[in-house]
């Protein structure tokens, strides 16, 4: 069964940076020095537990932006990437956000969309890979 637990920078670092760091620094090659940043600590974060084992995350920043999301390879598929997209959302909408704004990775484009995410911009490069911004407005 799938858990998602939203949480503080504090409570969420130690297995918030596990992961991240094993799909952005390890899979992709993001230098670990852009990989962790200053904006932690404002954020509210996201961990999905399977089996009682964090095995994704995501955060919302106080804009409206949902980023740093991550999920370990051997749990891909599996709709744990939704799942806390979904409750990111859902954080954003319960505290008045009207849109949230994320840099998507080309690849996983259509993976937005199926979450109602529109595209916004050109394609842009950070960390050597290629991304593009999308948008979801929020209703009430």
């Amino acid at each position: 069964m799938l858990r998602i637990e939203l949480m503080d920078w504090n409570t969420a670092r130690a297995e918030a940076s596990r992961i991240r760091l094993a799909v952005f620094v390890e899979e992709q090659r993001v230098p670990p020095e852009i990989e962790m940043d200053d904006k932690d600590a404002a954020c509210v974060h996201a961990l999905a537990y399977a089996q009682g084992r964090a095995v994704g995350t995501g955060r919302l920043l106080p804009d409206g932006h949902i980023g740093r999301m991550a999920v370990l390879k051997e749990n891909r598929s599996l709709g744990v990437g939704s799942a806390i997209l979904e409750r990111l959302v859902e954080e954003a909408r319960r505290r008045g956000m009207k849109l949230v704004v994320l840099s998507a990775q080309t690849h996983a484009l259509g993976f937005y969309r199926r979450h109602g995410f529109m595209v916004a911009g050109e394609v842009f490069e950070e960390a050597g890979i290629p991304h593009q911004e999308m948008r979801r407005m929020l209703n009430s």
